[in-house]
């Protein structure tokens, strides 16, 4: 009953309310928030703590910058939002606002990334079928998910393929400047049950057995250590949660090995069964694309009790 009040008392006020309307949207910084309810920064600084002690927000640092949105565990505020009408002045004024801060990340992204000369695209740069990929990961993803989470998101595409699938997903990237063109795409497209965060793969900072579902896209090829990164993505899958790793299999390209970085010159069926397999995970039939190079879907379920070495036994007569 405490945390309920303590909640309820936190949303019952205007500036806070607001806070939370936007955070409800997606992720934003101390700066942006400021710039949209037009605000001091200490002023916001309080509200959002007091919204943070309440669980109701998630502060998410990143480099210089703290972000905020709304707890997945905030599903009481999220009915209160509902109610909220869409035509009342202020919560207009602040979606606007909103509205005026993606377009000018997404343009600080895509300038960035020009001045830069990055190629992030690597769907793109390989020329593989990204359409037949991803209709193959949705034939996968039974409709009705709770919480999916996108490792190595990159540019945030999957979370919108997904998105529809799924209470909430989350995306998850070492790349600040990927980050940002996620951040600009989840925003463009108004992907409330959307979000990013800033993620080592070896460390995600997030509980065991949170998640129904997770996903690895042309991730683990750069990897130095593909099997640590599959039993740190089950680790945060419910028993029976679904692990989907779609990569490359096995293709002798030297271009793109020394082109593009790669760690790894695809992966094999038994490679990536036997590390499924060690990471407490049954693996599925794997699904095959045909394109320029061979793309795979491996498919794996959690098990409920992760397999375990058997230990060593001493056989006396």
């Amino acid at each position: 009953m405490e945390t309920l009040l303590a909640q309820l008392r936190a949303t019952a006020e205007p500036t806070r309310l607001r806070l939370l309307a936007l955070c409800a949207r997606g992720a934003f910084c101390v700066s942006e928030l400021c710039a949209i309810l037009g605000q001091s920064q200490p002023r916001l600084s309080r509200h959002l703590k007091l919204l943070v002690e309440a669980g109701l927000l998630e502060r998410l640092p990143e480099g210089a910058n703290v972000y905020f949105q709304l707890s997945p565990e905030a599903a009481l505020i999220r009915q209160v939002l509902a109610r909220l009408p869409e035509e009342e002045p202020v919560v207009a004024a602040d979606r606007r606002a909103a509205a005026r801060i993606a377009a000018e990340r997404a343009r600080a992204a895509s300038e960035a990334f020009r001045r830069d000369g990055a190629d992030w695209d690597e769907m793109r740069a390989l020329d593989l079928p990204a359409a037949a990929i991803e209709d193959a990961l949705l034939a996968l993803l039974p409709a009705g998910l709770g919480r999916v989470a996108d490792i190595g998101t990159g540019t945030g595409r999957l979370l919108e393929v997904m998105a529809p699938r799924a209470a909430a997903v989350l995306g998850l990237d070492a790349s600040r400047e990927m980050l940002a063109l996620a951040r600009a795409r989840l925003g463009e497209r108004n992907l409330a049950n959307a979000s990013v965060r800033l993620a080592d793969m070896y460390r995600l900072p997030l509980p065991d057995g949170g998640f129904d579902a997770a996903t690895l896209q042309m991730v683990l090829h750069y990897a130095e250590d593909p099997a640590a990164a599959l039993a740190e993505a089950a680790r945060i899958l419910r028993p029976g949660g679904l692990l989907v790793v779609i990569d490359l299999a096995p293709h002798g390209r030297q271009d793109v090995l020394s082109g593009l970085a790669h760690r790894w010159p695809g992966f094999d069926d038994a490679g990536l069964a036997g590390w499924l397999g060690a990471a407490g995970c049954a693996p599925l039939p794997p699904v095959e694309i045909a394109g320029p190079l061979p793309v795979r879907l491996w498919p794996a379920r959690r098990l409920a009790v992760p397999v375990a070495a058997l230990p060593e036994t001493t056989l006396t007569f």
